[in-house]
């Protein structure tokens, strides 16, 4: 996570009751961690040349414009209702919404966006802009979908990976923060699919295999327990496939946290048919943790 100080919750918005929803959950995700709350809404005409100004002579309020600031106002109004006293603030940023949110990831604490919208945001999960800003955002992105469970816990995904690695740091703070116990999930199946042409044994222990993978588990949360004594931490190796178990966990888990990239079949998350199968059948939010570049 953007650890600068002041670095801000971002949360994206485009007047949809998801985006309304993503904002309830950036406002507490913020006040968890001392941060302020920055609503942004990328506002795209300007870029198709399509006027935004109210015409002359037409309605008070009339305008593309205008309504981009009442949909921003109406979420800060949720943001501050949800939690009082929190330190918000809205701006309208003239571009496309992908483009506009990974503008603002390098400041950010974190960037939280709905599972569906309208417009710049349509069809979020399986489109364009939530590949993009999960793709390529330089901090953790949220996304706020499933079921809200606070008594549930934070299970992340583990796969010896060391942008896995950074996920379970990741995960163990939103743990922290939660006052929810952790759960480091390992999904592994059975190595009898191999390119044509490899080598393999004609037997595989069992009993070895999943010690090994257990090993994965252990060495991925070294010394966290150290760090973090107020979390308790628990190791589910599954055997499965990593898309079944991880959504499976979901729903169970207030918070479901995997690494945009890993080894194996978590490899390119964001890109291929974990991510997509995470992030359309996760039964509660889901954050998206990367290593630095």
């Amino acid at each position: 996570m953007n650890s600068a100080n002041g670095a801000a919750v971002v949360v994206g918005v485009d007047g949809s009751e998801a985006a309304l929803r993503a904002v309830r959950l950036a406002a507490v995700e913020a006040t968890r961690r001392n941060r302020p709350l920055r609503i942004v809404h990328g506002f795209i005409w300007p870029l198709l040349r399509v006027p935004v100004d109210a015409p002359a002579g037409g309605p008070p309020g009339a305008g593309l414009r205008h309504q981009a600031e009442q949909l921003v106002a109406a979420a800060t109004t949720e943001a501050e209702a949800t939690v009082p006293g929190l330190r918000v603030s809205g701006e309208i940023i003239d571009g496309e919404a992908a483009a506009v949110l990974l503008g603002e990831s390098p400041a950010a604490a974190m960037i939280v966006l709905g599972d569906r919208g309208l417009g710049g945001f349509s069809a979020l999960v399986v489109g364009s802009v939530a590949v993009q800003v999960a793709s390529y955002a330089d901090c953790p992105v949220l996304v706020a979908r499933g079921t809200d469970r606070p008594d549930g816990p934070v299970v992340v995904g583990v796969d010896g990976s060391e942008t896995s690695r950074l996920a379970v740091e990741f995960a163990v703070e939103e743990a922290s923060v939660r006052d929810a116990p952790l759960v480091a999930l390992h999904a592994y199946r059975h190595p009898t699919s191999t390119a044509p042409g490899d080598m393999q044994p004609l037997v595989y222990d069992d009993t070895e295999l999943r010690s090994e993978e257990e090993r994965v588990v252990a060495e991925s949360l070294a010394g966290l327990t150290e760090r973090w004594p107020d979390v308790p931490v628990s190791r589910e190796t599954v055997r499965g496939r990593p898309t079944t178990v991880l959504a499976e966990a979901s729903r169970r888990a207030q918070l479901l946290v995997v690494g945009r990239q890993g080894r194996g079949e978590l490899t390119g998350l964001l890109l291929g048919s974990v991510s997509q199968s995470v992030l359309h059948h996760a039964d509660c939010p889901v954050a998206v943790v990367h290593a630095p570049r």
